[in-house]
């Protein structure tokens, strides 16, 4: 019997990580798990007025994240979730402190509590980052034409991509994967997703030698 895994996919906005996760899971039989935004009860609220709901709005995903994390440890079969927990502090907390939207106080109380939650939290055996240019995840956003993400420029984007390059410097709680996802389509290109599954594999055996050709 294959060893049970557990992987998480994150990346900025539009990087291909839902993509990915539902392709993968259906080619490798593992399970997957995605971000819920209908039972999110302070989602509407945040997008009306981000500095009164900010905090709220942290505290409720990290919570959510924590129990789709734990679930996908304890499952019997392979996991691969979409976006991490880790992700919750170190990319979106810290964007909305930046931005004014989460005052000092409040992303202090929101670290330590982050702290204490992923302290208790089992590691996961790969972490596969989906790295794009700011002007392809721009590009995909306006493409899918989603109400919420209207407001996402180019800075933004690339604010993210910053706190990415920060966190992943020091992330060591598991292997990383970076998969170069700017000109790869995982959903109709089916040697781009042969090929990121044969890396992945090759990472979750132990193989480090991970060599990504020009798409």
């Amino acid at each position: 019997m294959a060893a049970k895994r557990f992987v998480l996919v994150a990346g900025n906005i539009g990087a291909g990580k839902t993509s990915l996760t539902q392709k993968l899971a259906e080619k490798l039989g593992w399970l997957s798990g995605f971000e819920t935004v209908e039972q999110n009860p302070y989602l509407g609220k945040f997008y009306g007025d981000m500095r009164a709901w900010a905090f709220h709005l942290q505290v409720f995903l990290l919570g959510q994240r924590a129990d789709q994390h734990i679930a996908a440890h304890a499952a019997p079969q392979s996991y691969i979730l979409d976006r991490s927990i880790y992700e919750d502090y170190h990319i979106f907390a810290r964007a909305l402190h930046e931005l004014g939207n989460l005052n000092d106080e409040d992303l202090a109380t929101y670290r330590r509590v982050y702290q204490l939650v992923i302290e208790h939290l089992p590691r996961p055996d790969l972490l596969v980052f989906l790295r794009a240019p700011v002007d392809a995840l721009l590009a995909r956003i306006q493409a899918r034409g989603r109400a919420m993400e209207a407001g996402i420029s180019a800075d933004y984007l690339q604010l993210l991509d910053r706190f990415y390059a920060e966190w992943l410097a020091s992330f060591d709680l598991c292997p990383v994967l970076t998969v170069p996802s700017g000109d790869w389509d995982f959903v109709n290109r089916p040697q781009h997703l042969e090929l990121v599954t044969a890396k992945i594999q090759e990472k979750l055996s132990g193989k480090d030698d991970v060599v990504f050709p020009e798409a």
